[in-house]
Order: C-alpha cells, then structure tokens, then sequence
C-alpha cells in the first residue's frame, strides 16, 4: 500500500507494520520515538533478530557512493532518523517523520524498557577501558538489566568467527555495537542471523558518552539540532565528515522532486 511517496512497511518480527519515507534509497521509519520503543518491544519479544539503524545523512551520502552500502541500508529491518538533517529533508519534501530519534536516547529507552522484563544486553566496540566503565555506567543506571557480556570493537576478520561465538553463548537480548560507521553496520547485517540477538543496533560513539569520556551535547544544543556541531568542537578531527552534512543538503534542495524515488531493491 503507498500513499503519496510514503509506504507501510511490516516485518516477521512484529505484529503493526510501520510508515516510511525514502530518502535517496533509504528507507526511513515516520514513528515516533515511543511507537519505535512499543515496535521494538514487541520485535524483542518475539525474538525475531532485527537490524535496527540509527542513520543520518552521512550515512545515506555514503550509500549514494557505495552500492554495498546502500544494499546493507536497504536490507536493514529499521532505520530510525537520527540525524536532524535526515527530519529535516523530510519535512522539505513534504513527507515529514514524527520527530528524530536518536540512537543514544533509543538505547536508554529500551534498557528501562528491559528492566521491568528481564532482558540482558551485551556491549561490544571502542576501547576495553571504555567498554567496560560504560557496562559498569550503565549498570548502575539501569539495575534491572543484565549486562550479558562486554568486549572491545578492534578486532578483524579474522576474529568474527569467535566474536559471535561469545555473543550468540551470551544469548542476549540485545546487542549494541559501537565501532566505526563504515564497520558497525556492515558487521551486523552480515552476522544478524548467526548471532542469534533479537535486537542489533550500532550506536556510534555513545558508550564514550556513557563512559564519561565525551560529553553529550547540552539541551540547548539539542534543541536546535546543533548535537552535531557540539560533538565537532569535541572532535574537531570529524570536520571532514561534517564538510557532508551541506552537501546533502543542497543535495536535497537541487533533487527534490527525486528525493523521494524509490529504488528498486536487490
């Protein structure tokens, strides 16, 4: 079913099916972040393994220039609007999502969520310093939740085979992966079905965030959709990646009545 550009996507895993919005390819969920909680509960519940993306323009810049990419993207289960540039193409094209969801508060939602259920979640990327000072924050912050096993993000190929081994031997219910973008994905579409999670969900830099290591950006920040540029003063050194954010948008204002096509899927 389609009305206007917008469609109703389902999946196995869950009973509603949900609206989207292509963006250039990808395919953007419109809920809210509370619909997305109660989605991804029920996904977590049934555990049907899930690909969740919080994307943003980088990301689907990303997909524009690599077909893999963008195969991975468009084979993902959902993929929530994190990125203020992502609503904000929406809105421009006349196809609005509900507001942005961002994968930092989306992961604290469904830790409190897990409490009252007995879920476990399982840490994996950054450093194992960080790593485990995050387990050990989060933890603290969420009692109810077991924290089913931790481990560093530096490792290669060659170590995939015993990495899911533990993972899918901690059998939790959620798995949160926090390496570098053009990895985490990629990583988890590859090995969704061999680990055995219900819910698998990269979440970029925020167990730096939990660990203490970085700050997150103030409301005020947040508010006006500059959680971007708060996280460059930090990292001055991701000025390269941001030098995207205005190509996408004038990407967006020069293609707009083609910024919505879909295409077709592998």
């Amino acid at each position: 079913m389609e009305t206007n550009v917008s469609t109703v996507r389902s999946s196995a895993a869950a009973a509603e099916p949900f609206s989207t919005v292509p963006i250039f390819g990808v395919e953007f969920s419109k809920m809210g972040m509370n619909e997305t909680v109660r989605y991804l509960t029920d996904v977590i519940e049934r555990r049907q393994p899930t690909q969740v993306i919080t994307a943003n323009p980088i990301m689907v810049m990303s997909a524009l220039e690599n077909p893999a990419y963008m195969n991975m993207m468009q084979q993902a289960d959902l993929i929530v609007p994190d990125g203020a540039g992502v609503v904000w193409a929406a809105g421009y094209v006349g196809e609005p999502v509900a507001e942005r969801v961002p994968g930092f508060d989306l992961m604290h939602r469904l830790l409190r969520e897990g409490e009252s259920r007995g879920w476990s979640a399982y840490l994996l990327g950054t450093t194992q310093e960080v790593i485990e000072e995050a387990a050990r924050n989060l933890q603290a912050k969420f009692p109810g939740i077991r924290i089913a096993g931790v481990r560093d993000g530096f490792f290669g190929a060659s170590e995939d085979e015993e990495v899911v081994a533990a993972i899918r031997a901690a059998a939790p219910d959620m798995l949160f992966v926090a390496r570098s973008a053009d990895k985490q994905e990629p990583w988890l579409a590859r090995y969704k079905h061999e680990l055995g999670v219900p819910l698998l969900m990269g979440v970029g830099g925020s167990f730096d965030i939990i660990a203490g290591k970085l700050k997150r950006a103030p409301v005020v920040f947040q508010k006006l959709r500059l959680e971007w540029f708060y996280r460059l003063l930090q990292q001055p050194s991701r000025y390269k990646r941001m030098l995207v954010l205005p190509k996408f948008a004038v990407k967006v204002m020069r293609e707009k009545e083609n910024v919505t096509k879909r295409t077709p899927k592998p």
